[in-house]
This record gives structure tokens, C-alpha cells and sequence, in this order.
């Protein structure tokens, strides 16, 4: 993704679907956990008696029992041994060390294990769906049979021992009729041997009542609390786990983003203190990567700039210390001469070099608005053919020693016409012929190909050409070689630097290679049809 805001969005998106499937996956899970474990602590202390109880009965004693309390607590139970029941090795281990298993078999029903004889290897099973009034009021039978047997006033420290001992998972006490909060009804209930159930906390939870006939106690069960899928604590531990992959899935994603514009920082820092090489790295498409590339553009815009400009600072001074001495020395000797004629001789070359620092001038002020940044381009139609005739005609007669002449002009069918800015493609052309007229020994030649996607405009001479090792420094500004392209040629060393600009600003390019004539060949490349005012990449 390109777009910050997408990759930021999409990425809080992904974390809260992410958090969301977690949260019910986990709760579920956990829940069934949960539910496993709350039917365990209610009918376990249950259970675990009625193992007890059957672990000293013989096998018809325990089938009868195991009907009997079936009946009591309104589910199937049996007496099975462990090969029988095929347990994992793991549970098994459990339940023979007195451990009751919870064992889901569909939902909303578990099967339930207690063992009564690790020695014969028996287990008490019942499967269970609910944890229904039945089942307490079974429960709470079962705990009374077993406390008439002992004395009243022992009775409760006995159920204490029986809740140590056999794992009920709530409340068992004996409460005298006066401690009891029931009302009259209630009251009535317990005299006439009934079980009453009595809701508290809103309805949240169950207590079960029963009188102790032939004594003054009240058996009280529970509080029974239903399973809450939804405890606070748990939906607020999901709420803190989600915040925090979020605030993370965050931290990662902006920690990136100010990583890289940190680089950046880090470079602008360096440029501004003269460090021009420093760059960014641009890996990346979005908006920081976009910003990436175009400050790496701009610093090589920028420390290429400031090169030129160094090096025109010293080439300018160079350039203009020659032609200065000249105008010096020719009015110190025109101040000096004694005849007319020597002193109009003088002045004519100081006119000569007034002349050659107007030229000068004139290259610099071109070559300084093509360089220094998108010049105002107006694209037009441009007939090269026309074109060439008319820049022969005016430079040819320069130097008639020079034939100057049409080569091959190659045009489809569409003709000659190209999309051009007139003045610029002129003055581009203008410094080819001219630059190959000062170094050609007796011939130029310029001729043109235009076809449906390209234009080019080749120029050759026939003078020493320029060795391959050279072919780009001659490009450069203020750049002249030596042998045979030296300072008596001519030129002040912009016109190709000039040429190449025009050529990059019309979308295209320009080369040198060696040509058929004997000496150099220039040529200026670039699309036929152009789109408004072009800037291409730097």
C-alpha cells in the first residue's frame, strides 16, 4: 500500500479483526473450560460420596444403589470398570488418585467419573446436562443420610469433615431455625419434610434448604452460583489484551514512518552543514518513499549546482582575464600610437574583444537559465528541413574556407515537422555547425531522420574528431581539450554544455561518435511530439 493513511488504517483494520476472533475464540474456549470446572466443584462433593459409599457395598448392593440414587438425582448412573470406560492414560492417573473428571460429550452434557475401588478398578459414571433442582435436592438427601447416623450435637462437625473430605465446591452448614433466613412459608415447608429453594443476590444464586428430622438443624446448600460467561474481570482482561495489540500494532507502524523521516532529518542536517553527498534511502513507494527520492533529487540538483557554479566562478574568471588584458593592452598602445592608422588598428581590436566578452556573457546567461532549473518551454511545430537550410545560410559564410552542406535528411511520410521550442532547437543547432566549423579541415555536413516516435539532428566534420575517452567530458562547461580542440579554435567551452541542456529539456539526449567524414559526429535526439512544457527526470 502507497497511502500512509491505508497502511495505518488497514493495519488498526487487521489488529482489531485480529483481536475481535481472539477475544470470542478465547472466551469460548475459556468458558468451556470454565463450565467444565463449575460442574466439576457442584457435582463432585456429590459424586465423590456416593463412590465413598459404595466402595465398602458388594456388586448387587452397588447396582442397587446406583438406581436408587439414579432415581434421587434424575440421571443414569452406573458402575463401570476402567477398561470398560477406556480412559486416557493421563485421566486415568487422575481418577485413581481420587481426582473427579469432567468429560465433555456433546455440548451443553458432560459425563462425570468418580472412583470407588482403585483396587477392582471400578468407577461411578453419570452423565449430566444441567445442574438441575433435582440434583441439589439429591444432594442435600444424601448428606442428611449420612449425618443421622451421628449424634445431633456432632452432626456439625461431622458435615465440616464431609465437605474437607469429599470436595464439595460451596457452602454446606447447619443453621438452627431462628438463624435461618426463611419466611413462614418456608418455614411450614421444612416442618412438613420438604426441600425449599430460596434465591439470593437478585436471583444470581440458590440456596437449598432441608430440616434434620428429630433435631434442631437446618441443612443449608450453597450459595449455587450459575456459570457467568461474561465476569468482568475476564471481558476486562480481552479489553486490556485488545489496547495493547493495538497500541502495539501502532508503535510498530509509526516507529517505521519516524525511522525513515528521521533519516531524512538527519540528511537535510547534514546538507545544510556542507555535507552535499549526504542521501536518503528511498526504498519504499509511499509517501515517505516519494519524499525520499524527491530530497535525493533535489540534493543532487542542488550539490550539482553548486559544482557549476564553482566552476563557472573559476572558469568566468579565467575566461575574462584574457580578453580584459587584451582591452588593456590595446588602449595603452592606442594611447601610444603615433599615427591614425595604428590607432584605428587598436581600437578595431578592442571592438574584437568588447565582441568576444559579449558573446561570453551572452552563453552564460543561456547556459545559467537551462541549468539552474525548468525553463519556460512553448513547444511548436518546427520544420527541421527549413530549418537546417536557414542556420547553413547564416553561419556558412563565416568561414568560407569550410564547405558547410546538406547530408542525408530522412523523413516518413508525415514529413519533416517535429515538436520543438523554435528558439532554443536553433540555438542548439547553431552551436553544432559552429563548433564543427572551427574544427573541420574542409567540410561539414548536417543532415536529419525523423520517423513516428523519434527526431535527430546529426552534424559532422571532417577535423581530428574527439578520442572515445573524451566523449563526455566535452559536455562539460569551460571545457576545451587539448591537441587539436584547444583555445586557438576558439569558443569560451559552453556550447555543447548549452546543447546537451536544450536536448534534456526537449525530453531526449545527445552524443558524439566518430563520423564518416573522418572527424566527429554530434547528434541531438528527442521525441517527435511533445505534451506542454516538458521536465522530465532528473
Amino acid at each position: 500500500m502507497n497511502s500512509i493513511f491505508l497502511r495505518i488504517y488497514g493495519g488498526m483494520l487487521a489488529v482489531l479483526v485480529l483481536v475481535g476472533l481472539l477475544g470470542a475464540g478465547g472466551l469460548h474456549l475459556l468458558n468451556q473450560v470454565r463450565a467444565d470446572h463449575h460442574r466439576e466443584a457442584l457435582a463432585a462433593g456429590t459424586f465423590r460420596l456416593m463412590a465413598h459409599n459404595m466402595s465398602s457395598m458388594t456388586p448387587i448392593e452397588r447396582r442397587q444403589a446406583a438406581n436408587l440414587w439414579g432415581r434421587l438425582l434424575g440421571i443414569p448412573l452406573r458402575v463401570r470398570t476402567l477398561e470398560d470406560i477406556r480412559l486416557e492414560s493421563g485421566l486415568e492417573a487422575r481418577l485413581l488418585r481420587g481426582q473427579v473428571l469432567v468429560e465433555q460429550i456433546r455440548p451443553g452434557s458432560v459425563t462425570i467419573y468418580s472412583l470407588v475401588s482403585a483396587d477392582d478398578r471400578l468407577a461411578l459414571t453419570g452423565e449430566v446436562e444441567q445442574l438441575s433442582e433435582q440434583l441439589a435436592r439429591a444432594t442435600i438427601y444424601l448428606l442428611i443420610d449420612e449425618l443421622i447416623r451421628y449424634p445431633e450435637a456432632e452432626q456439625p462437625q461431622r458435615l465440616a469433615e464431609l465437605k474437607a473430605a469429599r470436595g464439595f465446591g460451596y457452602p454446606l452448614e447447619l443453621l438452627t431455625r431462628d438463624s435461618a433466613s426463611l419466611d413462614d412459608d418456608q418455614r411450614r415447608r421444612l416442618d412438613e419434610g420438604d426441600t425449599v429453594m430460596a434465591l439470593v443476590n437478585g436471583g444470581e444464586a440458590i440456596r437449598v434448604f432441608a430440616a434434620i428430622a428429630g433435631t434442631p438443624w437446618i441443612m443449608s446448600l450453597g450459595p449455587l452460583r450459575q456459570l457467568n460467561p461474561y465476569p468482568p474481570e475476564l471481558l476486562i482482561f480481552i479489553g486490556v489484551l485488545g489496547l495493547s495489540l493495538i497500541g502495539l500494532t501502532v508503535y510498530l507502524l509509526v516507529r517505521q514512518l519516524e525511522r525513515r523521516l528521521r533519516g531524512v532529518e538527519r540528511a537535510a542536517t547534514r546538507i545544510a552543514t556542507g555535507q552535499l553527498d549526504a542521501r536518503v534511502p528511498d526504498a519504499g513507494t509511499d509517501s515517505v518513499g516519494r519524499l525520499a527520492k524527491a530530497f535525493n533529487g533535489m540534493a543532487s540538483h542542488l550539490q550539482r549546482l553548486l559544482a557549476v557554479q564553482r566552476e563557472m566562478v573559476s572558469a568566468v574568471a579565467h575566461e575574462l582575464r584574457t580578453p580584459v588584458a587584451r582591452l588593456r593592452f590595446g588602449l595603452e598602445m592606442a594611447g601610444s600610437a603615433q599615427t591614425p592608422e595604428a590607432r584605428n588598428r587598436y581600437l578595431g581590436d578592442m571592438d574584437g574583444d568588447i565582441d568576444d566578452l559579449d558573446r561570453l556573457v551572452d552563453e552564460m546567461l543561456v547556459y545559467t537559465r537551462l541549468e539552474r532549473g525548468s525553463p519556460e518551454l512553448t513547444f511548436k511545430q518546427v520544420d527541421l528541413s527549413a530549418l537546417v537550410d536557414q542556420v547553413i545560410g547564416e553561419l556558412a559564410p563565416l568561414r568560407p574556407n569550410v564547405r558547410v552542406e546538406r547530408g542525408a535528411c530522412v523523413a516518413n511520410d508525415t514529413g519533416s515537422v517535429v515538436d520543438a521550442e523554435p528558439h532554443y532547437l536553433r540555438r542548439a543547432l547553431s552551436n553544432l555547425i559552429s563548433n564543427a566549423m572551427r574544427h573541420a579541415e574542409t567540410r561539414v555536413q548536417v543532415g536529419f531522420v525523423v520517423d513516428a516516435e523519434r527526431a535527430q539532428l546529426m552534424v559532422d566534420d571532417d577535423g581530428p574528431g574527439v578520442p572515445e575517452e573524451a566523449w563526455e567530458k566535452v559536455f562539460a562547461p569551460f571545457l576545451r581539450l587539448d591537441d587539436s580542440r584547444t583555445r586557438a579554435s576558439g569558443g569560451h567551452g559552453l556550447g555543447l554544455s548549452i546543447v546537451r541542456r536544450i536536448t534534456y529539456w526537449h525530453g531526449g539526449r545527445s552524443q558524439i561518435g566518430h563520423s564518416e567524414l573522418g572527424g566527429a559526429r554530434f547528434t541531438l535526439i528527442w521525441p517527435r511530439r511533445q505534451t506542454g512544457s516538458r521536465l522530465p527526470a532528473q
